[in-house]
């Protein structure tokens, strides 16, 4: 018998699409993680197979470098409050609610927001709730705050900016678990995110395993080829010609 997540309120139920998000195969997280720092190789598999799931770290840029995190997607999606931002200062307005996706969260989950650009969709109280729950990192289309904060509770985060103007009297969370465009690329609650200094991958959880066995493949070519270099194998003489 299972029991209902207690809810914190911050978000109307009804617009919580999801309690529980559905997970990749057993083992998948697993596999990607294994192959370390990779998100060149997803994207080139991503290509060959047609899927769009990629934004650069250029974009999304990493709060913690030489950080790889791979885990599944808790979605959350903001848009501006229409109130003015000086009325719902005064009157503390915060309808902000990525509280209730950490609510939600499982070890190892990424959290992934469609935010606000300019101001705060993160802060580090946040960050380490995200950190307390066992969260592996989170996404942020938009600005996060308090960075010094993240980074001493080891929460990593890709963001569009970085700013101290917070969100709380200029932000509301609209949905939670629900579809979201990051960039341009659609991601679902249940989708792998891969995410490491140059960039973010968003894999496609119907299309994960066959993802994740080309990239063992091309993974491993690369592997070999490395090897042949650092032998002094002449680069007419490469695979491919390198």
């Amino acid at each position: 018998m299972t029991t209902e997540m207690k809810l914190t309120g911050k978000i109307a139920r009804e617009r919580i699409r999801m309690m529980r998000v559905p997970r990749a195969e057993a083992g998948l997280i697993e596999g990607f993680q294994a192959l370390g720092d990779v998100s060149g190789v997803v994207s080139d598999i991503l290509d060959e197979l047609g899927i769009t799931g990629i934004v650069g770290a250029s974009t999304l840029k990493p709060t913690i470098p030489g950080r790889c995190i791979v885990g599944t997607a808790l979605t959350v999606r903001n848009i501006v409050q229409r109130e003015h931002t000086y009325e719902t200062a005064r009157a503390h307005v915060n309808k902000m609610a990525e509280f209730e996706a950490h609510n939600l969260a499982l070890p190892g989950d990424v959290l992934v927001i469609d935010g606000v650009p300019g101001v705060s969709n993160m802060g580090g109280i946040s960050a380490q709730t995200g950190k307390r729950q066992g969260e592996a990192g989170a996404i942020v289309f938009g600005g996060i705050r308090d960075i010094a904060h993240s980074r001493s509770v080891d929460y990593p985060l890709w963001a569009l900016e970085i700013t101290p103007l917070t969100g709380k009297w200029r932000i509301e969370t609209v949905e939670i678990n629900g579809d979201i465009q990051i960039g341009g690329i659609r991601v679902s609650p249940g989708d792998i995110v891969l995410a490491d200094d140059s960039g973010v991958c968003f894999i496609p959880r119907a299309r994960a395993a066959e993802v994740l066995e080309l990239c063992r493949k091309k993974s491993a070519a690369e592997d070999r080829k490395c090897k042949l270099i650092d032998a002094g194998t002449p680069v007419a003489d490469l695979p491919g010609n390198a």
